[in-house]
């Protein structure tokens, strides 16, 4: 049997008190944003049909990239694009337990950047 970190379980306390209130629609999906170790990955889910519309990671084939905060930026300008060509202009940003600082910040900033409203 796997022993969880105090740290772990934690967050998964925030992710489910988070999750409570915040939940994507058709009109304005749910930006969930997952960050491990080395790389970071961001889905858009409407929650109500249960399916991914559009999602970006720094593990995707080809361009195995550690996030670093640079790299976080563009991911999320690369999210926005993504979300524009599926008429997606708002999104409710669901950062999953993690603190608003550093690689989260820096994707959610790019997001805006892009053009994603939040």
């Amino acid at each position: 049997m796997a022993k969880t970190s105090a740290k772990a379980v934690l967050r998964e306390r925030r992710k489910k008190r988070i999750r409570k209130k915040i939940s994507g629609t058709t009109e304005r999906p749910r930006l969930s944003v997952f960050r491990s170790d080395r790389h970071v990955y961001a889905q858009v889910i409407d929650d109500i049909k249960g399916e991914t519309l559009a999602c970006v990671s720094s593990f995707e084939k080809g361009q195995h990239r550690r996030a670093n905060i640079g790299v976080c930026l563009e991911l999320g300008k690369a999210l926005a694009d993504r979300c524009k060509a599926k008429n997606i202009g708002s999104v409710v940003f669901d950062k999953n337990g993690f603190t608003y600082h550093g690689r989260v910040k820096a994707l959610a900033e790019g997001a805006r950047e892009g053009g994603l409203q939040f």
